[in-house]
């Protein structure tokens, strides 16, 4: 029986000619020791132009995530998106699953592409990875952020009652739903005001094209990002950082972000973005896109207006 249409599917490769039309191009490199890494890399890289990294979140792969940004960046920086481990096209046959391992396989293969200095912007799980890279290649990441990006949480947070999951098997069968009630509940956490009336068949669409591949490899992912971490164990980077974080976060709660900006200090900013959840790269795209372009663009330093007696600004 032939198969239905597929509006991911569909989604997915209007996604694929955006990247391509926006000047990327699809590229593979074998690491040579099991390990692939895609990325979506620049069709010519500008020289003159400083080198940026978008690191994508658990979820879809890449170009669900960093769609609606990569045409105003393409214009400053040569842009680099690649698909993490167990995404898009990107696999290992070693048994690592850590954010540090992720981290080293992306500076490898931006390697390979010939790119020695950058500045990474992460959202979520790519934040951890990101703050990974900072962390081991202190002389090659010039500035960070991290979007929504719980680094600090510790093994205890989810027992104190922290998190709407009680345990991280719970948190594995929202993040990685594999029936349509799981994509339904990630959708409530994910978004300050998500979509009401999706059809079932959207749902179970998005699941079978998304969701099932790599299902156990994606699990053991969010199993090593939660196992005996915690705070002190932490380094602390010093390149300048902007951590932004939706108002309404209840897959990272806000917590998360004060407990980052005491971490690292004065060589961190504190931006919290109003009426927005997890998902602020889909909630808020532009005043996303306004901070990035602030902290890694402009020349002047943001404006101060608007702070708040916590020390951090709001949008």
């Amino acid at each position: 029986m032939a198969k239905c249409f597929s509006f991911t599917a569909t989604r997915d490769w209007c996604f694929r000619y955006s990247f391509s039309n926006a000047g990327l191009r699809s590229s593979t490199t074998d690491l040579g020791d099991g390990t692939v890494m895609q990325v979506w890399a620049p069709k010519a890289h500008v020289k003159s132009n400083p080198t940026l990294i978008l690191i994508h979140g658990i979820g879809a792969n890449a170009m669900w995530q960093w769609n609606d940004f990569i045409s105003p960046l393409m214009s400053r920086f040569n842009v680099y998106v690649p698909d993490l481990l167990f995404f898009g096209d990107s696999y290992t046959a070693r048994s690592e699953r850590s954010e540090q391992f992720q981290a080293q396989c992306v500076m490898r293969v931006m390697e390979a592409h010939g790119v020695t200095v950058m500045s990474v912007v992460g959202i979520s799980y790519g934040g951890f990875v990101g703050y990974s890279m900072a962390a081991q290649f202190k002389e090659r990441v010039e500035k960070l952020v991290l979007c929504c990006a719980g680094v600090c949480l510790e093994e205890k947070d989810m027992d104190e009652g922290m998190f709407k999951v009680k345990s991280v098997d719970e948190a594995v069968s929202v993040l990685l739903p594999q029936k349509p009630e799981k994509m339904r509940e990630l959708l409530k956490i994910s978004f300050y005001k998500p979509a009401k009336g999706v059809p079932t068949c959207f749902l179970n669409d998005f699941i079978n094209e998304m969701c099932t591949e790599y299902f156990q490899e994606r699990k053991e992912l969010i199993q090593a990002l939660h196992k005996d971490r915690n705070l002190s164990d932490l380094p602390k980077i010093t390149q300048p950082t902007l951590i932004i974080w939706g108002e309404h976060d209840q897959i990272f709660p806000l917590e998360l972000s004060h407990r980052l900006k005491r971490h690292l200090g004065d060589d961190a900013e504190l931006v919290i973005i109003r009426n927005a959840g997890h998902a602020i790269n889909v909630e808020k795209p532009k005043e996303l896109y306004k901070h990035f372009k602030s902290f890694l663009i402009d020349s002047l330093p943001p404006s101060k207006s608007g702070n708040n007696s916590n020390g951090c600004k709001t949008d």
